[in-house]
């Protein structure tokens, strides 16, 4: 097992690694939040940025395991405000494969670690063949 906690450019971590690449070979990155790699809040008010970081800081975390978005077999993305779901969907498809999604569960929670996150995604990743 290999834990990459935190991979150069993205955000601090508390007690998680952003992901952690085991047999089968699979890659689990944790829970990633709109902070930039400098630990600060991106988009504190703006759905479209805080969503953009978070594929920003998945992309950072699957590359670090050697992985990539089209590798991504599952999302989990948690929602504090359904309205933002249209610009998950945009944002999303910019970075995966509309033909090949993975599968996904979508979550509307009453809030994250931080009062102000309006979103946070974890994912699986399947290492390609030449990894």
């Amino acid at each position: 097992m290999q834990h990459f906690v935190r991979p150069q450019g993205s955000p601090p971590v508390n007690g998680y690694s952003h992901a952690v690449a085991f047999t089968g070979p699979t890659v689990a990155v944790s829970g990633q939040v709109p902070v930039d790699a400098e630990g600060r809040i991106v988009g504190e008010s703006d759905a479209a940025a805080q969503i953009r970081q978070v594929f920003t800081n998945l992309g950072i975390a699957l590359q670090a395991a050697g992985a990539r978005f089209q590798d991504v077999v599952k999302l989990t993305v948690y929602l504090t405000d359904l309205t933002d779901l249209g610009a998950f969907r945009r944002i999303r498809d910019e970075h995966l494969d509309p033909a090949r999604p993975p599968a996904c569960s979508l979550v509307k929670v009453a809030g994250l670690v931080h009062p102000a996150f309006r979103i946070e995604i974890d994912a699986l990743a399947v290492l390609p063949a030449h990894a």
